[in-house]
């Protein structure tokens, strides 16, 4: 942060500050760093222990396996869909009626 004299005019001068050009940057207080080490960890393929996250993908991208993550939202049960059995009942009601009129649809 500087300082510098201004002119206002009428011969009179403030002293204010100057904005200097800020280096662009993230609102966060530091860049995120995503690191290869992490703590050890039993495979499940092959049931060595790693501590390199790459190392241990790697295992599993060469026996052509998937590597799954422990979302919850996953176990969470589904809602199913509410079924309208009045639809259904109107439906079939109508079908029996078109039927009995001697309605038959072509091939």
């Amino acid at each position: 942060m500087t300082f510098a004299w201004f002119d206002v005019g009428g011969g009179r001068k403030v002293f204010r500050k100057v904005e200097t050009a800020k280096p662009k940057r993230s609102a966060l207080p530091a860049p995120m760093i995503s690191s290869d080490t992490m703590s050890e960890v039993q495979s499940m393929h092959d049931g060595k222990f790693y501590t390199s996250k790459s190392a241990l993908r790697a295992t599993y991208r060469a026996a052509g396996l998937e590597e799954v993550g422990n979302d919850p939202a996953r176990l969470r049960p589904r809602k199913r869909p509410k079924i309208d059995r009045q639809a259904i009942r109107t439906t079939i009601e109508k079908a029996t009626a078109r039927v009995n009129r001697g309605e038959r649809s072509t091939p």
